[in-house]
């Protein structure tokens, strides 16, 4: 009999509580970019880093870029080795979640790191063509920083270098007179 009551309870409970039809697809960037048309209109979880520039518009928006390359995990002015272009996608960005960001990244910034959740507009026919990431939900994972600017002491030896070498060789072949 007891059995038979917790079979019950756990029965009406699963009826009772409602479960996700889908969770957010976890993708990347590179993803994201090559099945752009296999995700369109699907939610997608990604994290990366935001660059460029925030651009405001009219319509309650912001829309900014996402890289999820390696140089969002380790930018080279911080020891990261070059491993191709920057990889990145648009989000679009409802004001009331843009609040309080760090600065976009850029050369000297590293932008502030965040894992969003949003629908992938792909080739939007209501904002002519445009692909991008309709965000629902933002969260910074790591904030914004400045980025260490040391001094590469080789290349401006070597570019010294270089200069004496330059000056010799034109006070050596000026002509005569």
């Amino acid at each position: 009999m007891r059995r038979l009551i917790r079979v019950a309870v756990l029965a009406t409970v699963f009826l009772v509580i409602p479960v996700s039809a889908s969770a957010a697809e976890e993708v990347t960037v590179n993803e994201i970019l090559e099945m752009g048309a296999d995700l369109a209109g699907e939610e997608v979880a990604l994290e990366g880093e935001l660059v460029g520039d925030y651009g405001f518009r009219d319509d309650g928006s912001m829309w900014t870029q996402l890289n999820g390359d390696t140089y969002a995990l380790l930018p080279i002015r911080e020891g990261g080795r070059p491993a191709g272009a920057n990889i990145g996608i648009a989000l679009r960005i409802p004001l009331d979640l843009s609040g309080g960001l760090d600065p976009p990244g850029g050369y000297r910034y590293r932008g502030p790191i965040v894992r969003v959740i949003g629908i992938w507009k792909y080739h939007d026919t209501a904002r002519p063509g445009e692909s991008y990431v309709e965000v629902q939900s933002l969260t910074v994972t790591e904030p914004g920083r400045q980025l260490d600017q040391e001094i590469d002491w080789d290349v401006i030896l070597f570019g010294l270098v270089l200069l004496i070498g330059a000056g010799i060789i034109a006070l050596l072949t000026r002509p005569e007179g």
